[in-house]
């Protein structure tokens, strides 16, 4: 199958896997209006459509920081029991509807105690909120399977209390840890002791790196800190020259890091100029484990069948490339390799089969 023969529908249905969103980052925007409405806070617009908009405009600043300012309404309505339940369990029932099979949700604790929950209760709260949903979804015969990744935020000091949280709840469905915010001025290498500390119990983690930032942002998580998947990672074209990859791009390609890049998230934040360009294609053409993520679905106005159909339309993709960025995702979940490799064998390959 071309990638002129491959339309919405068949897309749609193909089994796919995420390894980076956000769950502040994608609320419906009907549930922002109500919980909104609850708690008493002030929103853009109160009509779910033009919220939605809203967000999408605000979010093609092509600045980091700005982007990631959208987040305050989100977080509003994420403060207390009822709206992480609610959000956590329809992020679930959305990756479903989506058609994605195994999915890791990232959030950082931290920023949801303004309503009284403990870190701890926000953990667990989060935790119940998704088992519902994946209950719901495998009732409805759209099974998905999601990890969670608790996040520290860069700027702040509570990284290491991040971490030991996802050590605290690897057994209760947390399967790694990340950390997120502002790349460029709070180096990853700040907080070494948080994923020294990791790598003592164990604890996969990834980092967001080589986005706002460049080679030393990627080098750094590497190298430094440990880093088994780099969050994004388009600045990696930068040491590769002619097709002629630089010692940190071999190093990321021979040993299978995977990038979890996100490219209309990066057109959003001025990390990327355009689908057809966007760094993902040629590195999945140079061999990398490049997977394909949504980052912010509501922020980005995107969902997998999105992100997938933008690179069959204009980048070229085809049913086998879609295929190979999903298996690539399973490969570097950080779940168990019988999981991982049941997903792809049972789910995954004979889902794209019967589109081939």
């Amino acid at each position: 199958m071309t990638a002129t023969r491959v339309d919405a529908d068949v897309i749609r249905r193909l089994p796919k896997a995420v390894l980076h969103d956000h769950l502040d980052g994608g609320l419906r925007p009907a549930t922002v209006v109500e919980l909104a409405e609850a708690v008493g806070h002030t929103l853009p617009t109160t009509d779910p459509d033009e919220l939605a908009a809203w967000y999408f405009e605000a979010a093609n600043s092509g600045d980091l920081v700005r982007y990631i300012a959208t987040f305050e309404h989100t977080l509003a309505v994420m403060q207390s029991r009822e709206g992480l339940l609610r959000t956590a369990e329809e992020y679930v029932l959305d990756l479903a509807a989506d058609g994605v099979v195994y999915g890791e949700v990232r959030y950082a604790p931290e920023l949801n105690t303004n309503g009284g929950l403990t870190l701890a209760e926000v953990v667990e709260t989060v935790q119940e909120g998704l088992a519902a949903g994946m209950a719901k979804a495998a009732a409805a015969g759209t099974p998905v399977r999601v990890g969670t990744l608790l996040c520290g935020m860069r700027m702040f000091d509570r990284v290491r209390e991040a971490a030991d949280l996802a050590v605290a709840f690897r057994d209760a469905g947390v399967v790694g840890f990340d950390i997120a915010g502002a790349e460029a001025g709070f180096p990853a290498a700040d907080h070494v002791d948080a994923f020294e500390h990791l790598r003592r119990e164990s604890v996969p983690f990834t980092i967001h790196a080589g986005e706002a930032d460049g080679l030393s942002s990627i080098h750094q998580a590497l190298q430094v800190c440990g880093a088994q998947r780099i969050g994004h990672g388009v600045r990696i074209t930068d040491d590769i020259v002619d097709g002629k990859l630089g010692r940190l791009a071999g190093w990321v390609r021979d040993r299978r890091v995977a990038l979890e890049m996100c490219p209309t998230s990066n057109l959003q934040t001025g990390a990327a100029t355009s689908i057809a360009e966007h760094p993902i294609t040629a590195l999945k053409d140079l061999g990398f484990r490049v997977t394909l993520n949504t980052d912010n679905r509501l922020v980005s106005g995107t969902t997998m069948t999105r992100e997938m159909s933008l690179l069959v339309e204009q980048a070229g993709w085809t049913v086998e490339d879609l295929r190979t960025v999903t298996v690539n995702a399973l490969k570097s979940a950080f779940i168990p390799f019988d999981e991982r490799n049941a997903l792809i064998e049972d789910v995954v390959l004979p889902g794209y089969g019967s589109a081939l």
